[in-house]
């Protein structure tokens, strides 16, 4: 039983059933096999922005077939077909997501993309939020990824067009408007107040 993280391998290649049998506090995502160490406890305004988003998603999609969840909340998300646990090898906690097809929840999360991530950048988890993460949500299929950066009261928007993201807009005022759901419109004052 690996108990602590530094019974790891930092270099290793890891499985979403090996996941399942650490027994350590820290908390971890695999992406590609590879293990990537989540921030601490977030900030203050890195929480503030990510209630404020979580009410405005959960206000929005009341009386909506679309489920949204915020970290921790485990995305699988595999290749190809390989769904088993010794076959998966990227897990991820999105600071939120948005999940339409409701086959892909089961008791341990969701399998498969979601339609809509949100990540909300740290000092310590900007860079993997607009690279590892941007990559990763990008060829898995994620239809629309959001990058707030609390820090610069930014949101960068990006939806999936041809299999790629293309960056919609930074946004720095007004409303941040969705993509995939096109009524819905997020002041951006409220997301950072």
């Amino acid at each position: 039983m690996i108990t602590d993280i530094s019974q790891l391998d930092p270099n290793g290649t890891y499985t979403y059933a090996d996941y399942l049998k650490w027994q350590f506090d820290e908390s971890v995502e695999l992406i590609k096999g590879k293990i990537y160490r989540m921030s601490p406890a977030p900030k203050r305004k890195h929480q503030d922005a990510s209630v404020n988003l979580e009410f405005a998603l959960l206000k929005y999609f009341e009386d909506k077939p679309c489920k949204v969840y915020d970290a921790p909340f485990d995305v699988r998300l595999p290749v190809r077909n390989e769904r088993k646990p010794d076959q998966l090898h990227t897990v991820v906690q999105p600071d939120i997501c948005v999940i339409c097809d409701t086959s892909k929840l089961d008791d341990d999360g969701c399998l498969g993309a979601p339609d809509w991530v949100i990540e909300i950048t740290s000092p310590r988890t900007v860079k993997n939020d607009f690279n590892e993460k941007f990559n990763l949500y990008e060829e898995s299929g994620v239809r629309e990824y959001w990058v707030v950066q609390p820090k610069e009261k930014a949101v960068n928007v990006y939806v999936l067009e041809d299999g790629k993201y293309a960056l919609v807009d930074v946004y720095e005022s007004g409303e941040v408007p969705s993509r995939i759901f096109p009524d819905l419109f997020i002041p951006l004052d409220r997301i950072f107040e």
